[in-house]
Formats: C-alpha cells, sequence, structure tokens
C-alpha cells in the first residue's frame, strides 16, 4: 500500500468523522461484562516528524508529514485498569518531503492516563517503506534497512488541550530485528494534534 494512500484515506475518514456520521467516542456501557464499542473510529492524529536526525538521513535536517488512524477498541471494559490493557487497531503512514524513506505502518497502541489532562501511549506493529535494502553507493543518503517489512514500535506522552483535542511528542523506531543483512534501523521523532470522535 503507498503511503499517499493511506494519507489520502486518513483525510477522508477523519473528515467524515468530524462531520458526525461515524462520530462519538468508544467508551463502553456500564457493568463489569465487556461492551462493544458505540463507534468504528476512535481518533485521528497528524503531524511532523524529524527523520531520523542522528542517522544517515537526519544529517541535513529531513523532515516528515504523518497521519495516523486510531479505531476503536474491539471491546471495552467498565475497570480502568483493565482497559489499559485493550489496545486500539492503527493505521498510518509518514512521507518525507525530501525524497528519503517513506512508509506505511499498522499495528496496535496502548493508552494510560498518568492525570485526566496527561498520558502516555506506547505502539507495535509493521511496516512497509521505500527506502534502500543494500546500496554500492557510499554517498546515498538513504538508510540502509535491509528489508521490508520492518517492525515499528513508537512511545508518546501528550497533554488533552479539551475533549477533543491532544497534542503529544512521539519517538518512533523502524528494525527489522537482525532478520536481513543490514538493520541499521529508522528512528524518527516529531509532534502530533489528535482528534478524537
Amino acid at each position: 500500500m503507498r503511503v499517499g494512500t493511506v494519507l489520502g484515506l486518513s483525510l477522508m475518514l477523519a473528515s467524515v468523522g468530524a462531520t458526525g456520521v461515524l462520530g462519538a467516542d468508544d467508551k463502553g456501557l456500564a457493568g463489569n461484562a465487556p461492551s462493544a464499542p458505540s463507534s468504528f473510529l476512535s481518533e485521528f492524529r497528524f503531524g511532523l516528524s524529524a527523520q531520523d536526525p542522528w542517522g544517515t538521513e537526519g544529517r541535513d535536517g529531513s523532515a516528515n508529514l504523518t497521519g495516523e488512524i486510531l479505531f476503536a477498541k474491539p471491546f471495552t471494559a467498565s475497570d480502568l485498569f483493565t482497559s489499559y490493557f485493550i489496545p486500539r487497531p492503527h493505521v498510518g503512514g509518514s512521507l518525507n518531503v525530501d525524497g528519503m524513506t517513506s512508509f506505511a505502518y499498522a499495528g496496535l497502541s496502548w493508552t494510560v492516563d498518568l492525570t485526566p489532562s496527561l498520558f502516555v501511549e506506547g505502539s507495535l506493529g509493521g511496516a512497509v517503506h521505500n527506502g534502500k535494502g543494500r546500496s554500492p553507493n557510499p554517498l546515498d543518503q538513504h538508510q540502509q534497512l535491509g528489508c521490508s517489512p520492518l517492525f515499528r514500535e513508537s512511545g508518546s506522552v501528550g497533554v488533552r488541550l479539551s475533549a477533543n483535542w491532544s497534542l503529544m511528542a512521539t519517538v518512533e523506531h523502524l528494525s527489522n530485528a537482525g532478520s536481513c543483512s543490514e538493520n541499521r534501523g529508522l528512528t524518527n521523532i516529531g509532534a502530533r494534534v489528535g482528534y478524537s470522535f
């Protein structure tokens, strides 16, 4: 799946959700039994990131446009502690504006509230990219990622600005975990704005 397609789909779904067609949040019903979520979408995020600032691709200050859709939890529980262990599926993409590595990804995200306005989040999944596997050219600035798909992990710290809007700082890492001959990895850092439905 092309990164541009993922970002376009993200924008389309976000606009549909914002008009209320798919609206409402994913809070469960009262009681101890898990309940089905009340909507399909949970949150849409967009932002900017610095491309691998300590690596080959970022040595000249390369940047990305990012977008992500988080879907509702498959079920929810009234117990707050238990609900933290139920992840939200996500899909997203990162489009490099300087012709370096772009990628599309999917996985699961776990969000934990530290206070009513402050939260942390961790994500695990996989990504496909358009970067280089192995280059014979020593002047090539593309990171030698080895293969595709890659594993992707990310961590975020965020603050809720209102009932619907949030702001978060995110670091993400892509790597093949040693499954290919090259395993340089790619680490991006950035900021995102989130809109919860």
